[in-house]
């Protein structure tokens, strides 16, 4: 099938990912910088949630969500990851329709989710230090488990209406996306269907669902530094501030990505992909660094791994 000519989004069986635009003999080099990362990802990901499972002393509600969120960045990387690998070493970048709509849908579903349990680790944070003697109460197994599974199922409301919404519109003028990825805006950006409900639901979907996570972070934090600034001593200070230093760290480092990416002019479509590659990679591969060297919790767990593993040897 050519580029021009497909009559809707029936007779349209695959897309082209452009990529990034530079010279063919870059493809093996933005490959080996991608597979680097993403193997980073992986070990890091994985041993989060490995050293998580294994330490029953980590059996709290705050590493419970750590958990999660380590899950959900190695998920949505591997999403991405790996197709736009095999595309840098392929002449024939092309990704199917269903492919694509697995794509976009899945990805939604993890970047949604994430945000949602990251507003869940703020509410924590904002419990156990504005109200710690009542911390086991309030943070019960029970509710932790409901947090989550709200954010998952509030993760596929977005990803079902943000793909079906999407890959409804007709594709009579192009399939090719100038991404490395099956991006929303982008794929919009080669439909000559009418995109009013698009933004309809776009805006109903960061007014509904994602601009509330960002007011409980917020709000979380404007309650936890003022209860911090209550406490007397520079030590208890420090202490408190230690708690939540790596949330607000996870936080800043997904929303300022995200932000950035779509402030972004869409006349500068190479440096939006070069963004975009921070919040799908460098971002997930930081957060577990972030946590083990920040924690004294996890490091001790990492170190009762290591040692356990050398009396075996």
């Amino acid at each position: 099938m050519g580029d021009k000519g497909a009559g809707n989004h029936s007779d349209v069986t695959d897309f082209i990912l452009v990529g990034f635009r530079v010279r063919p003999e870059f493809h093996s080099l933005f490959f080996l910088l991608f597979l680097l990362v993403y193997g980073m990802v992986l070990l890091g990901n994985i041993s989060m949630m490995a050293i998580i499972v294994t330490d029953s002393q980590l059996n709290t509600p705050m590493y419970f969500f750590l958990g999660n969120l380590s899950f959900i960045d190695l998920s949505y990387s591997t999403i991405i990851a790996p197709k736009a690998m095999v595309n840098f070493l392929s002449e024939k970048k092309i990704v199917s329709f269903a492919g694509c709509v697995a794509q976009l849908f899945f990805f939604t579903l993890f970047i949604v989710t994430e945000g949602f349990v990251l507003a869940a680790m703020a509410y924590d944070r904002f419990i156990a230090i504005c109200n710690p003697l009542l911390y086991g109460v309030h943070m019960s197994r029970h509710l932790c488990t409901q947090m989550v599974a709200g954010s998952y199922f509030c993760g596929w409301v977005s990803s079902i209406l943000q793909a079906s919404i999407t890959f409804s519109a007709s594709f009579c003028a192009s399939r090719v996306i100038d991404h490395f990825y099956c991006d929303s805006y982008q794929i919009e950006k080669i439909s000559c269907s009418s995109l009013f409900v698009n933004k309809i639901v776009s805006f109903s979907l960061a007014a509904f669902i994602i601009l509330p996570t960002i007011v409980v972070i917020v709000v979380s934090y404007v309650y936890i530094v003022t209860t911090v600034l209550k406490i007397p001593s520079s030590k208890g200070r420090k202490k408190a501030f230690s708690t939540c230093s790596s949330h607000l760290g996870v936080v800043s480092l997904l929303y300022g990505t995200v932000s950035f990416v779509y402030l972004i002019p869409p006349s500068n479509p190479e440096l939006r992909k070069v963004a975009s590659v921070f919040y799908i990679l460098v971002t997930p591969m930081l957060n577990p660094l972030i946590y083990s060297l920040r924690n004294k919790d996890v490091k001790q767990a990492l170190r009762k791994i290591l040692w356990r593993r050398k009396a075996l040897s």
